[in-house]
This record gives C-alpha cells, structure tokens and sequence, in this order.
C-alpha cells in the first residue's frame, strides 16, 4: 500500500468506526491537560443526581413538628446516627446512616429549573452570558463532570469522566444545559453512554419514571435499559486493526499536508485508548449489566435506578474517576402535585434500594473509603403545600432553590454526619450554609485536584477550578 494519503483516507482510517463511536465520541476518550499525582490520586467519585427538585422535607430534613401545610402525610423513623431522623419511606438507607452523612443547608439563589441545573451542576452561582434556557451553548460553564475530566487521569482504558444513562431533558425532551465543557471546548465533554430507551409515554412510567395525573400506560420499549456492547465491527480482526495501527503511523509522516500535527497527535491517542476498550475483556464484562449475577441485580432493582447505579459501581471499579448518574429524566423529580403517593409508591422504594445496594457492594469490595457518592439535585421542594387543582388530583410542592439535602458518603467522609441545618419550616439555612460552588470544591478535593487549578476556555483565558473551599464538617 502506498504510504501516500489522501485526507479522506486519513479520517476513514483514523477515526476507526469503533462500535459506533463518532471522532468526538472516541476524542474523549483521552483527557488533556491531567492534573497531578497525589495522595488522592486514585479517588474516585459517583454524583448522583435526581432531576426535577427533590423534596428535601419529605426525604432527609422533615420537620414533624411543623403545621400541616408543611409538614406533610409521611411520618420519620430513626436511623442508627443518635438524633437523626428520616423519611418512613427510606428504611434501608436508615439502617445504613453509619455509611452516609447529611448536608441540610445547600442553597442557591434561583427556583428556575435551566438556571439552576447550571448551577447545580457546573457548580457555579453565576450564569453564562449569553445563556440559552433551550439548549446546551459553546458560551456555558464547563459542568464538573467535564472540569474533574480534564484536570484528573483515569486508571484503566475508560475515559475519566462519564455520563449515564442519558442525557437530562426537559418535557419537551430539550437536553438542558450544564452538562457539557461548554466554552472549555467540545474535546472535553464527558463521554456519554446512552444506555436507557426513551420512553414515548409522559405519563405514569414505572420504570422510566417519569410520572404525573395522566393515566398509565404500559412502557412503549423493552428492554428500558440495554448498556453499550463495545466489540470488535463484523469483520474486523485484531490483526486489521493493528494494520490501521500501521497506517495511522503513516499518517504522522503526512501531518504537514493535513493542516499540522495536533490533529494527528488526537487521532493517534484516541486509537490507543479506543483499542484499549475493544480488547479488554474486563471493560466489556464490565458494561454487561444484565449478566450480573441474579442476586445481585435484585439486590440493585431491576430497573432504571438500579441497574444506573450498579453500572456506575462498575465503571469506578473499572477506573473512572467521576461518574455522573442521571436517576430520573428531566422532571422525574418535580411533584407539583401527587406528591406523596408519587415519591411512597413510585420514586422513594427503588431510590432507597438501589443507593443503599450500592453503598453496601462499594463496601463490601473495599472501593468506599476511595469513593465519594453525592447524591443532589437542582433545587428542593417549598416548605408550604401547594394545590394545583387544575392539574393535579392530589397536593404537591413546589420549586425550592433556597434550601436542599444532599446525602454524602464515602471518599473520606465519615459517616453519621449532619451539616448545617434549616429553620422550623425547612425553608432557609440557619447554620452551615453551604452553595453549589462548596460542593463543587468537596468534589474536586476528593478528586485531588490542586487548590490552584486553572481550566481554560478555548480563546485561552483561564478560570479558577476552586470558587470556595469544600464543606467544612464531613470529617473530623
């Protein structure tokens, strides 16, 4: 063969099809610019977010002694930390609170869902300008994922930070923003594995868990969650790969005539690492979910929220050093109204069997201490029940940007833990008030990212990593 290219040639040759991988897809796959080795080097963590305002008052903050308007139908039950109680509807993670601790008094300053999955999720307090409330934009905020991505390295063939098990949407199933590298340049977006079907129903949908007053239907796609399947195209052998291996060497000869030598230097990574995951056997048994042993998987749940959880747990265990786990689409979470027998029946039961199956197995395989779970969302629910009777049959709650829970455990923090507290009614923090960016830095600490890390955007301009020092008190 002619050591002569053409650069059609060059981007056939290059980008290698690989199981259905895009060259921005395989891209990612090789972070740039890694950040430093350190004691917490090999740390690792699982952010898991709950779309749509998670109930604070009704889940980890209730507040009994409140009037009804706020309180609530659920009653608490104790949990083995002295003091500390929680939603009836969470026994499993109250008999595990020795795992996990609280922080009852994040907050932020909008009660706007877009605004604030920016924020939550980019760990800023600031918007972009111009910030488009339809659509993810070049000018956004890096989110974490994409931020924890360039400054860290990954410990095996897998990128460093990932997506799953899709996207967050809207109802309109427009992708919010916040969950890209926005203006630190498309190389840096989090690898996406789209690993769950898209329901066609908005109504009541077990196991996509999107729920409302609409009637319900049977799930419109079996199966709801088919991980990827990386494996090798029909027939394509080892042996021809390794001859694309030879021609991508050709193709570094050729750089000057295809516009420089950065663009083939990416190519060249990314066919390092793309291979990586086509010929370890541990990674591709490591997507295969759905041949984990029974027990397991019951163990997990059967279902959205399972099955997102323990393939996270395996992506970790795989080197990942942050994974970013949708549980619920876009408004999974948002109970305007139905909100009690929403959250009993439908949201609690699988939330508090799959986190406390993964608290369990990341223990058990000895992976907790080196790997921190947050669990949060974009904002909490009103203290004062509201009723929307022309839309829904039964009382809800609604956006709350001002005070919110989030559960952390492991990575270091000790267990049995509460942080910061609200008023009678849950509605401001009175103590130990935290914000997006404080929980951003627990993140990036956690991760050992330096306190004087820089991202750049693509014109070149830097931006501190840390905006404010982690939460103080998950440790002693």
């Amino acid at each position: 063969m002619s050591g002569n290219l053409d650069r059609r040639q060059a981007i056939q040759l290059g980008s290698l099809g690989l199981f259905g991988l895009t060259m921005g897809d395989v891209a990612t796959l090789c972070a740039q610019d890694k950040g430093r080795d350190s004691g917490q080097q090999n740390k690792s963590v699982l952010l898991i977010y709950l779309p749509g305002g998670f109930s604070h008052i009704d889940t980890f903050d209730p507040k009994p002694q409140a009037s009804d308007e706020t309180r609530g139908e659920f009653t608490t039950i104790a949990t083995r930390t002295a003091g500390v109680r929680i939603c009836e509807h969470l026994p499993l993670l109250a008999a595990r609170s020795n795992q996990w601790s609280l922080v009852r008094s994040l907050g932020h300053s909008t009660n706007d869902h877009t605004q604030a999955h920016h924020y939550m999720l980019c760990g800023k307090m600031l918007l972009p300008q111009p910030f488009d409330r339809v659509k993810p934009v070049r000018s956004d905020f890096p989110s974490m994922a994409a931020i924890a991505g360039s400054q860290v390295k990954s410990k095996g063939p897998l990128p460093p930070a990932v997506m799953l098990p899709r996207l967050v949407t809207n109802v309109a199933r427009q992708v919010r923003g916040g969950q890209t590298a926005g203006r630190m340049g498309k190389q840096h977006d989090p690898w996406l594995l789209q690993a769950a079907s898209m329901c066609n129903q908005y109504g009541s949908c077990p196991d996509c868990f999107m729920f409302s007053n609409f009637e319900t239907k049977p799930h419109s796609i079996t199966p709801v969650f088919h991980p990827p399947n990386p494996k090798l195209p029909a027939g394509l052998t080892l042996k021809r790969l390794g001859n694309r291996q030879h021609l991508l060497k050709m193709l570094q000869a050729e750089s000057s005539s295809l516009g420089g030598v950065t663009l083939v230097r990416d190519w060249s990574r990314s066919r390092d690492d793309a291979l990586s995951l086509l010929t370890s056997r541990r990674v591709r048994d490591a997507f295969d979910v759905n041949s984990v042993d029974a027990k397991i998987q019951e163990r997990y749940g059967r279902d959205l929220f399972g099955s997102t959880l323990l393939l996270s747990k395996r992506l970790i265990e795989n080197g990942v050093r942050m994974v970013q786990a949708h549980l619920g689409r876009g408004v999974s979470w948002d109970t305007h109204g139905d909100n009690f027998p929403v959250l009993k029946n439908k949201l609690l039961p699988p939330f508090d069997r799959a986190l406390s199956a993964l608290l369990d197995d990341l223990e058990e395989s000895g992976l907790l201490e080196s790997t921190l779970v947050v669990v949060c969302s974009e904002f909490g629910r009103t203290p004062k029940i509201s009723r929307l009777e022309k839309h829904y049959k039964l009382p809800g709650r609604d956006h709350w940007g001002a005070a919110q829970s989030v559960l952390l455990a492991g990575g270091g923090v000790e267990g049995g833990r509460v942080v910061g507290k609200t008023d009678r009614i849950g509605a401001y923090p009175t103590d130990g008030p935290q914000t997006p960016q404080n929980l951003a830095a627990t993140i990036y600490d956690t991760l050992g990212i330096p306190r004087d890390a820089h991202w750049t955007d693509t014109g070149g301009r830097p931006y501190r990593v840390y905006e404010r020092p982690p939460i103080h008190g998950l440790t002693s």
